[in-house]
């Protein structure tokens, strides 16, 4: 086969090679199943894919790593002496190779912190630990409320979309009674004219819907770590909202396990290990060193010494002890700062969970069923002549208006929930 003919060959191979691919490619992003259906998948699926969550891990096993070597001795040192080398007392010329000079040594020294350093060192660096510790907890956290919170929004878009289609249809129906009436005489033109133009404003209305649909499509898909055009499938059903929550409970766990809180007091916690260890540098570390003399003509003989720091400069000395308790002072009062804001966000999740509950209570027993009664009573008074067209319009629009606050109502009481429970740390 001539060279030209196997190039032939070879590249056709390899377009065909390249259309199965493409096809493969494409047969599995059709086949490819939405997301967005079941709100626990959504979170497990996001927590394994989130780099926030990845990254702040990866911080907790550094800061794991760091608790030995904060408390482990400090490497010895080890010197080379070479005594005299210009080998002045043997007449021999100079040398800087071992043995060849006066007296060579070889000292090993290793030094020894003050009895408790390096236990507080380790303390300060197990609080390090702590406060990462509480940092992936509070990352996992928002990954939820994220997810969570962008499932509620787009099953929100995607109920007033159903509802707008829903009294879409409905006046969709009622739209050729209104022109049959209109053409044998029996309503005016203005009739005809109404309906036509509630119509339209439902069709802008719903314009506007989808939009906020697709836009709680693609943050769900960031939540998600998706690309935004990924598919989703329609979320069918908030999960279900607990009907009471005690205040004071809340606050309970907020103080137990609210991950913010748990951060700071390890903070808290740090600081006042480093002040003991700030204090501890009063005393003196030492050293220990163990020398072996070995003469170019003679006995070898074995020295041992005893090295002690001075701490002689007093003012630094003091200065850091100040400042070590000017950070403890600090690291409180973060604590106590944070639990009164945490306080107060706490109480308005609560009132707000509370007026929404109130107020989806109210609308779904009592101003729905009136509204669905009123515009009944409308649509047979306007059959038999006893009301007017407009009055039909205004109650399918309070039919509308009151659903769409229900479903609004349902979401907030949900959302409020979700907050709650990222300041909390805790289920509810």
């Amino acid at each position: 086969m001539s060279s030209t003919k196997r190039v032939r060959k070879l590249s056709a191979l390899r377009g065909l090679a390249c259309a199965l691919l493409s096809a493969t490619s494409v047969s599995l992003l059709a086949d490819e199943a939405p997301l967005g259906g079941n709100l626990p998948d959504l979170i497990q699926y996001a927590l394994t894919r989130s780099p926030a969550l990845s990254a702040s891990g990866f911080e907790v096993e550094a800061a794991q790593a760091r608790v030995e070597p904060a408390g482990a001795l400090p490497d010895p040192r080890f010197q080379l002496e070479l005594m005299d080398a210009t080998n002045t007392m043997s007449g021999r010329g100079a040398s800087l190779v071992p043995g060849e000079v006066g007296q060579t040594r070889y000292r090993v020294i290793q030094p020894i912190p003050f009895p408790g350093k390096r236990d507080l060192r380790a303390a300060v660096a197990e609080a390090r630990v702590g406060q990462a510790d509480a940092e992936q907890t509070g990352t996992r956290l928002a990954v939820e409320t994220q997810v969570k919170t962008a499932f509620a929004r787009h099953y929100q878009a995607a109920g007033q979309r159903q509802i707008l289609e829903g009294t879409l249809s409905l006046l969709g129906a009622l739209e050729p009674i209104v022109l049959t009436r209109y053409s044998v005489g029996l309503v005016p033109q203005q009739d005809a004219i109404r309906v036509q133009s509630e119509i339209s404003a439902l069709r802008v209305e719903l314009l506007e819907v989808e939009r906020r649909e697709r836009e709680a499509a693609a943050r769900m898909n960031a939540a998600l770590t998706r690309p935004a055009d990924a598919p989703l499938a329609v979320p069918a059903a908030l999960p279900a909202s607990p009907e009471h929550l005690n205040l004071a409970q809340l606050r309970s766990h907020l103080r137990e396990a609210s991950p913010e809180l748990a951060r700071l007091r390890a903070g808290q916690l740090a600081a006042g290990h480093t002040r003991d260890l700030t204090y501890r540098d009063r005393y003196p570390d030492m050293a220990l060193a163990l020398t072996n003399n070995r003469p170019r003509s003679g006995t070898d003989s074995w020295d041992v010494m005893l090295e002690v720091t001075i701490p002689f400069q007093q003012s630094a000395r003091r200065a850091r002890e100040r400042e070590a308790e000017r950070m403890q002072d600090a690291a409180e009062a973060r604590v106590a700062a944070a639990e009164a804001a945490l306080e107060g966000r706490i109480g308005e999740a609560w009132a707000g969970f509370e007026a929404s509950r109130n107020k989806a209570r109210l609308l779904r027993h009592t101003l729905l069923p009136q509204a669905e009664a009123a515009y009944a009573a409308a649509e047979a008074g306007y059959e038999t002549g006893r009301v007017n067209f407009n009055t039909v319009i205004e109650a399918e629009r309070q039919i509308l208006r009151t659903r769409l606050a229900l479903l609004d109502a349902d979401v907030d009481r949900f959302v409020r929930v979700i907050e709650l429970e990222q300041l909390t740390g805790a289920p509810l």
